[in-house]
């Protein structure tokens, strides 16, 4: 029986291209049982008429479906349902089962309990997105991400995109790493001294992995990045939080017998404090002197716009105690999730197995691109372009601020893309983000960013990476009116 014209409806709202949604509707068509084999389609011209597009698009669609094997065409006769079509597992669904097993107690619910940045996913949706870490899509270069994408699925590439690497990454990639991006933060490093990650959190958890076995003891900045917070508290590590001030982590603020240090030296995260050159040396001296290691997380290191980049700590490092933590998700896109570790060799081997064990390696796909996008000039000129883009928004925050008579707790002197707020005592930040969202303006309260053993309420911190410069001076005086209120 043929199907009829009407059969075919393409959503209104779907994703694609006429002719990929009329693929997607027979193939579905198809794996649901609707369409079975042997039954004719609707001619082109009538499928056309039917669905109000052009007939070329319902001819090249067929002639992709036929590649597919959906589609089998019979001369003169037209389109039918291939015989050997693939077909969905023929399966009875059952009915949801009531939970026998207290999983929340077997698990004791070491990760969900972890507080995190409340952010609503449809922040894009919001009039006054002041979110930290999204990207703007209209500074990103799509045409040459595009381009070097497509040349990484070429077939001069298909080993990379195909093959299984094991414990190896992309030796396009670490090249470039090795050679350009590296020494622009003054570290020296070997082939066998850097492991990809997906991206700094991956890194961090690696890390905390393999450093805090045996009941070793950590240090975190506070406040300081919750994410690191929630690895740690997983891993039932033992944690003392060391309190920041205008130069960041003070090294004599340590406590002894401390094995693992975990900075944001260079952008402190979420104060935006930049740790002085000498506090890094007596950093480094505290380390050697009372044998701990320091993991650096060098994030939004390329937004130094308002002063030249200070120097990584790693590249100040002469015994190899510093692990260094980079990441592309602030200076590309975060959903790309690729970043990087550095370290002496004996470590990165561990790290590389353990890796192994999790993951193997990130995909080769975006391995490549990445390579090609950071080898042709690309990488340098988003970051130049997103530099100019965010010193403008920077100057229009800091005005609007000014006028509207907010607090800036901190806002580094180097750049970045947010500010760090503080409101009136007695103000509660969470209470706040929530009447300020109900109005279309999101904030992220500060108290997640606290050791929960002393947590701070008055805080809260102002991304601009992702919101209208022409938005901004509206937003701010919403905040201040919200506040006042």
């Amino acid at each position: 029986m043929p199907i009829p014209p009407e059969a075919f409806i393409l959503p209104p709202a779907g994703r694609g291209t006429l002719q990929q949604r009329l693929r997607q509707v027979v193939t579905e068509g198809v794996l649901s049982g609707r369409f079975v084999a042997g039954q004719k389609m609707p001619s082109s011209r009538g499928l056309a008429e039917h669905l109000g597009i052009s007939r070329i698009t319902v001819t090249l669609a067929y002639a992709e479906l036929v590649s597919a094997d959906y589609l089998e065409a019979r001369g003169r006769s037209g389109y039918y349902i291939s015989a050997t079509a693939p077909r969905a597992p023929e399966l009875t669904a059952r009915a949801p089962r009531r939970e026998g097993v207290d999983f929340a107690q077997w698990t004791g619910r070491r990760f969900s309990n972890v507080a995190g940045v409340p952010r609503p996913r449809d922040w894009e949706s919001y009039s006054y997105p002041f979110i930290y870490g999204q990207a703007d899509a209209s500074l990103f270069d799509h045409q040459n991400w595009r381009q070097c994408a497509l040349r990484a699925l070429g077939r001069r590439d298909f080993g990379v995109l195909t093959s299984d690497l094991y414990d190896s990454d992309d030796p396009l990639l670490i090249e470039y790493l090795l050679r350009s991006i590296l020494p622009r933060r003054g570290i020296a490093a070997r082939e066998d001294e850097v492991l990809l990650t997906l991206g700094a959190q991956n890194g961090l958890w690696i890390a905390a992995q393999l450093l805090l076995s045996g009941g070793r003891k950590a240090a975190v900045e506070n406040p300081g990045y919750s994410g690191l917070r929630g690895i740690l508290a997983g891993q039932g590590a033992d944690v003392t939080s060391v309190d920041i001030d205008e130069g960041g982590l003070p090294p004599d603020a340590i406590p002894k017998g401390v094995d693992v240090v975990f900075t944001t030296a260079s952008h402190q995260c979420p104060t935006n404090a930049t740790m002085p050159l000498d506090r890094r040396v007596a950093l480094l001296a505290a380390a050697a002197r009372d044998n701990f290691v320091i993991v650096e997380d060098d994030y939004e290191f390329e937004m130094s716009f308002l002063k030249p980049v200070s120097p990584a700590l790693k590249s100040l490092d002469s015994e190899g105690r510093v692990i260094y933590v980079g990441s592309f998700s602030k200076s590309v896109f975060p959903g790309m999730r690729l970043g990087y570790l550095v370290g002496p060799a004996s470590f990165i081997r561990e790290a590389r197995a353990l890796r192994l064990m999790l993951l193997r390696h990130p995909p080769g796909h975006i391995q490549r691109t990445v390579a090609y996008f950071l080898s042709l000039g690309h990488y340098d000129a988003l970051i130049n372009r997103m530099r100019a883009a965010y010193k403008r928004r920077r100057q229009i925050m800091a005005e609007s601020i000014a006028e509207a008579g907010l607090t800036v707790a901190g806002q580094g002197g180097f750049g970045g893309s947010s500010f760090w707020m503080r409101a009136p005592n007695g103000v509660d930040t969470e209470a706040l983000a929530l009447r300020l969202r109900e109005g279309g303006v999101l904030v992220e309260a500060g108290k997640s960013f606290f050791d929960p053993a002393r947590p701070q309420s008055q805080f809260y911190r102002l991304g601009y990476s992702s919101i209208a410069p022409a938005k901004i001076p509206e937003g701010i005086a919403r905040i201040a009116k919200a506040i006042k209120a």
